[in-house]
């Protein structure tokens, strides 16, 4: 694989490890656990799995030589990182035995059924070393919840002598791993399940995950490129630029963008959803700005749009609601209809308000919500161009102020949707070593006979060397919660705290950035220098920390 300077050159970074993973471990357990909510219902689904202790590894004296080969499984969406996981997972259990034997299965979960797997040698693992994207095995979104399933992957597990799957994925991924791990418990077939928390959409956290591994990395690269156009902006004063950022299930990327770049406006969709917002209501508090700038002389400016706001709309989140249990039930009755006819089907099967308000939206938004979803049942809102349908939404606001004669000054808009951009990134030094210490935990987690168990890393806005390791039960971070049109459970999300430091920040100085132009302009990822720039961590983990 050819490889340029700068993976030449990352791949001698050596990624720091917690005092306590850096020789050999012991497991000092906590208190028993329990689900954070429908605590009934979750204990009775994982009877196996259900309130065992979170752990913390510490030094030990004694030497762990567990003999054990190690399955690994990317899931879902890519985030930087990923591939340190790999490598830290891989050399500790070279450390622990130099027999063990770690394999990959290809393309995500579907890998373990389809027994499409190749094992990593160190020469393969040393070839993706602190580099972006899960390209080393590739990713899949296959969902491990059937029975045949279980019963398939084992084959490979056995025939391979694995000891345990590793599981790298978000909240829906290792709610899989977890019924995977109660289901080869129940069954006593000895087969440990590990999982580890990644999503750049930062809404995998809670009291014992601080962030999700890629979050770092993602919005960095996201406030280069924010920052950026908040240069060309302030060059040219011609446009407004409304940019679209990844976040379906919370706005937790947006909100760390705009504390980074501090642009003129950026929407939280869990503030909309709050204040019970419609669409018109947002699109009059933008105007109020484009036109409080243009009266300034400041016919530009930059506005952060998260990805999911429009099923944060509450009347829009309740017309979804009821499409979602329509698409499971009478799907198949509508969707080779034409347009007119399926819009009509549509309508007349809805309730009176969930109707009202599917008339009120542009044709092709109303389609996107009515149609198929993502393996996860949810509404794909990436396809929906809410940049755009907020910018139109603006231009014609305007134009009705001007003719009723305010002064609105001149309106022209461009739109960015930054997705896949930061998926792959190289990761940021705080990643790569957040991830490799992930790695490492999730070895020593199954080296201490654990399943059912999420690798977590904690006091993370300390040096690298103060972190924390261990490992929380995933039923810890369970709930109950209606997925296409059936009660599951499933690793409750975790969204923007609007009682939180980091929107606290935000709320005390959107005004003054609404008004002035204050942007910041944070340049490309730091990879060498000092510790203050290149190990930081976000703004929002700083923050929620105090630091």
């Amino acid at each position: 694989m050819e490889k340029s300077a700068l993976q030449i050159a990352r791949a001698s970074y050596q990624p720091k490890l917690p005092k306590a993973l850096q020789g050999a471990v012991k497991v000092k357990e906590g208190a028993p656990t329990q689900s954070v909510d429908n605590q009934d219902e979750i204990k009775k689904l994982f009877p196996n799995t259900y309130g065992m202790p979170v752990v913390e590894f510490v030094p030990s004296d004694e030497t762990n030589n567990t003999r054990m080969n190690v399955g690994i499984i990317l899931s879902g969406g890519q985030a930087p990182g990923g591939h340190n996981v790999i490598t830290g997972l891989f050399d500790q259990i070279k450390k622990l035995n130099p027999e063990n034997r770690l394999f990959g299965f290809i393309l995500g979960p579907g890998g373990l059924v389809d027994h499409n797997y190749m094992e990593l040698t160190k020469d393969i693992v040393d070839e993706y070393r602190n580099t972006g994207g899960f390209d080393m095995i590739g990713s899949g979104r296959t969902k491990l919840e059937k029975v045949e399933q279980f019963e398939k992957g084992l084959e490979i597990i056995r025939e391979l002598d694995i000891k345990a799957i590793v599981i790298i994925g978000g909240d829906d991924s290792n709610t899989n791993a977890c019924v995977l791990a109660e289901y080869y418990a129940a069954k006593n077939y000895g087969v440990q399940v590990i999982g580890c928390p990644k999503t750049i959409d930062g809404d995998l956290k809670n009291e014992q995950i601080e962030t999700s591994f890629g979050f770092d990395t993602a919005c960095k690269t996201y406030a280069e490129l924010i920052g950026n156009i908040e240069r060309d902006c302030n060059s040219a004063r011609k446009y407004w630029h409304f940019i679209k950022v990844m976040g379906r299930s919370a706005s937790h990327i947006a909100l760390e963008c705009a504390l980074q770049c501090q642009p003129n406006v950026c929407l939280i969709s869990e503030e909309v959803e709050k204040n019970d917002m419609t669409l018109n209501q947002i699109v009059d508090q933008l105007c109020e700005t484009i036109a409080y700038r243009a009266s300034n002389g400041y016919n530009f400016g930059t506005v952060i749009v998260p990805e999911g706001l429009i099923e944060f709309i509450p009347a829009i989140g309740r017309l979804i609601d009821e499409l979602n249990d329509l698409l499971a039930l009478h799907g198949a009755d509508y969707k080779d209809l034409d347009k007119k006819a399926q819009r009509e089907y549509i309508i007349s099967h809805l309730t009176p308000d969930n109707a009202a308000t599917f008339k009120t939206l542009p044709a092709g938004v109303a389609r996107q919500l009515s149609l198929d979803r993502d393996p996860h049942g949810n509404v794909q809102v990436s396809l929906i161009e809410t940049e755009k349908l907020l910018s139109d939404m603006c231009e014609a606001r305007l134009a009705e102020w001007k003719n009723e004669g305010r002064y609105v000054g001149s309106f022209a808009a461009q739109h960015h949707f930054f997705g896949y951009e930061g998926r792959c990134a190289a990761p940021s030094n705080f990643d790569s070593d957040y991830c490799y210490a992930l790695g490492t935990s999730a070895a020593q987690l199954i080296a201490n006979g654990k399943t059912g168990y999420m690798a977590i890393v904690k006091n993370t806005t300390a040096s690298a060397e103060e972190w924390i390791a261990g490992g929380v039960p995933i039923t810890m971070m369970m709930n109950m919660e209606r997925r296409n049109g059936e009660m599951k459970p499933v690793i409750k999300k975790a969204l923007v705290e609007l009682d939180g430091k980091p929107y606290k920040e935000l709320v005390a100085n959107r005004d003054h950035w609404a008004k002035e132009t204050c942007y910041i302009y944070p340049g490309p990822i730091q990879y060498w220098g000092p510790s203050d720039v290149c190990d930081q961590p976000t703004k929002t983990l700083a923050l929620e920390q105090g630091k």
